[in-house]
C-alpha cells in the first residue's frame, strides 16, 4: 500500500477515535474525557482548563497550562485522551508556534499505546508540515528523526532520515555512528558504491570502539569491506576446484612465490583453532618460504569433510617442528559490490593444529 495512503488512513482513524470518545462523554460536556480517571490530580485539572479558557490570547501562558493538562494525562497513563486533546488543539489553533510540539507529544502517546504507525505518520507530519521548533534547547525536528530511525524497517526510509539528521545536527549527534547506519543502510539497498563511500567517511572518525548491535566488531567490518574495494582482488579463482588445484601444485613443487600470490592480500590471517577473527595476532605477516625449506608437506587427498559450497579446508602436513598441521581455510567470496568478483573463491587464511 502506497505510503501516502496509509498516512492517510492513519489520519481518519485519529479522527474516528476523536470521535468517539466525544460521543462517549456527549456533546453536553466535550471536556469530560480530560477529567476522567484523574484521581488526585482532578481539582487541578479542572482549575488549569478554567485558566486556558480565560487565557486564549496569551500564547506562552497557553503553552504551559495545555502542557500541564497533557502532563496530567500522561500521568494518569491516558494517552488516548492526550491524542484527542492535542490534535483538537491544533486544528482549532492552526497559527499556534507551538503545534510541532503538541504533535511530537501525540507521537509519543501513540507510540505509548504501542501503535508505531500512528506516530510514524505524525513524525513525518512535523517534519514537513511544521518549521523546527527548540523547547529546552532541544530540536523537535531532530527528536522526530531519531524516533523515524528507530520505527521504520525501509532501508531506503533509514537513507532519507539519517542523511537529514547528519546534514542538519552534524554538531548534535554521534556522527561516526550515524554514517555507519547510513552505510548499512546504503549496503541493504544494494547500493553499494554510496555504502563504499559512506564507510570510508565514517573510518575517518577513527571509531575503534563503537558498538553496533548485530555488528560484533563494526569498525573492522567497515576497514575490510573499504580496504577489499581498493584492492586488486588478482587472488581469486573462478572455482574451488581451480583454487585447491593451484594450491596443490604449487605445493608439489615448493613454489613459495607462487602461494605468496594465492595467498588474499586483504583480511588474510592464521590463527589457532581457539581464536578468535577479530584478534590482532591474528593477521598473517610472513612469506610462505619462511615454512617450507627443507620440509616435506603433504595434501590429504580430498577437502575436509566439514567443507560446505560456501567454506572449505584442506588438510596439510609437515609445515614446521612445532605446528605439523595446517588447515588451510579457503571461502567463496562475498562482495557484491564487485560482481566480476563475487561468487569467486579466495584463499582467505590458515588454522594451526589439528581441528577441535
Amino acid at each position: 500500500m502506497p505510503k501516502n495512503l496509509v498516512f492517510a488512513l492513519v489520519a481518519a482513524l485519529a479522527v474516528a477515535c476523536a470521535g468517539a470518545i466525544w460521543l462517549t462523554f456527549g456533546p453536553s460536556d466535550g471536556r469530560a474525557y480530560l477529567l476522567a480517571g484523574l484521581g488526585e490530580r482532578d481539582a487541578e485539572q479542572r482549575e488549569l482548563l478554567r485558566l486556558l479558557d480565560r487565557g486564549k490570547g496569551d500564547v506562552e501562558n497557553r503553552f504551559v497550562l495545555m502542557n500541564r493538562i497533557a502532563g496530567n494525562l500522561l500521568a494518569a497513563r491516558r494517552p488516548s485522551s492526550v491524542v484527542v486533546f492535542l490534535t483538537s488543539a491544533v486544528e482549532e489553533n492552526p497559527d499556534d508556534p507551538y503545534n510541532a510540539y503538541w504533535l511530537l507529544m501525540v507521537a509519543h502517546a501513540y507510540l505509548a499505546e504501542s501503535a508505531p504507525r500512528m506516530a510514524e505518520y505524525y513524525f513525518e507530519r512535523i517534519l514537513t508540515k511544521y518549521p523546527d521548533l527548540e523547547i529546552k534547547g532541544e530540536s523537535i525536528h531532530k527528536a522526530c528523526l531519531e524516533n523515524l530511525i528507530k520505527i521504520t524497517e525501509s532501508p531506503e526510509q533509514q537513507v532519507t532520515y539519517y542523511s537529514a539528521l547528519i546534514t542538519r545536527f552534524a554538531g548534535e549527534i554521534d556522527l561516526g555512528r550515524s554514517y555507519f547506519m547510513l552505510a548499512r543502510s546504503y549496503e541493504r539497498l544494494g547500493e553499494w558504491e554510496l555504502a563504499i563511500q559512506t564507510y570510508v567517511q565514517f573510518l575517518g572518525y577513527g571509531r575503534y570502539d563503537i558498538q553496533i548491535p548485530g555488528v560484533p566488531d563494526a569498525y573492522e567490518y567497515a576497514k575490510k569491506l573499504v580496504d577489499y574495494n581498493t584492492s586488486s582482488k588478482d587472488w581469486t579463482f573462478e572455482t574451488l576446484d581451480e583454487l585447491v588445484a593451484a594450491i596443490r601444485a604449487a605445493i608439489a613443487n615448493y613454489d613459495y612465490r607462487a602461494l605468496d600470490r594465492y595467498r588474499a592480500k586483504v583480511n588474510f590471517f592464521a590463527m589457532s583453532w581457539k581464536q578468535e577473527a577479530s584478534d590482532n595476532n591474528a593477521e598473517a605477516d610472513f612469506q610462505m618460504g619462511d615454512f617450507m625449506g627443507g620440509n616435506r608437506i603433504r595434501c590429504n587427498e580430498t577437502l575436509d569433510a566439514s567443507s560446505n559450497p560456501h567454506e572449505a579446508y584442506l588438510r596439510t602436513t609437515g609445515w614446521n617442528q612445532y605446528v605439523s598441521t595446517w588447515y588451510l581455510y579457503f571461502r567463496k567470496v562475498n562482495f557484491p559490490a564487485d560482481p566480476e568478483i563475487h561468487g569467486r573463491w579466495e584463499w582467505a587464511g590458515i588454522y594451526y593444529g589439528e581441528k577441535l
